[in-house]
């Protein structure tokens, strides 16, 4: 049984693709805050995009939520659905024509000191000009046992080449020091 077992992991071993991800930008938010992050001048060299973030919002609150746009696209041409669960309830939601990308919820500036959100973000095809792009979401935060997970799809109708990807607070409050989001290529 145990040489069995043996093979098995060998043949999985050797489908596993190591090294698909290759860092391309880390931002780290500073003392001051920012209103948004952006990353510009994506290379069109690889086949998705991952972004890894742990955010905080500045919000004077619980919590807020953050959104995302491509190549500076600020018109009507986004969709999104989205499936909470809270512990206690799931609520699923979607938008069409929207300025924006939903992409979930990060802790506001009245949550537990040094309580982050955390987010990956998928943005698939990135390049491929025959669709539309899409993303989808992970996103997580504890506020102390009422906190949430969220999973998002997202659409962005429009078939161009992604070269540039911005992350907002819905309220424009911003995110807070600390706050760090890190752009990778998919091979």
């Amino acid at each position: 049984m145990s040489s069995s077992i043996g093979i098995y992991a060998s043949q999985i071993s050797g489908h596993l693709v190591t090294n698909n991800y290759s860092s391309i930008q880390t931002v780290t938010v500073g003392s001051g805050g920012a209103s948004s992050i952006t990353f510009s001048s994506i290379p069109s060299t690889y086949t998705h995009l991952q972004i890894r973030a742990i955010s905080r919002s500045t919000i004077s609150g619980s919590g807020d939520g953050t959104y995302v746009q491509l190549n500076g696209d600020t018109g009507g041409n986004y969709a999104y659905h989205i499936l909470i669960g809270t512990g206690s309830s799931v609520v699923a939601a979607s938008a069409t024509s929207y300025t924006y990308m939903y992409n979930g919820d990060t802790p506001g500036s009245t949550s537990t000191a040094g309580m982050f959100g955390a987010f990956v973000v998928d943005l698939l095809d990135y390049t491929n000009t025959n669709k539309y792009k899409t993303i989808r979401t992970l996103n997580g935060n504890d506020q102390n046992g009422s906190g949430s997970v969220r999973f998002v799809s997202g659409l962005w109708q429009n078939t161009a080449v992604v070269s540039s990807i911005t992350v907002n607070s819905f309220n424009g409050a911003g995110f807070a020091q600390y706050t760090s989001f890190a752009l990778y290529g998919v091979k």
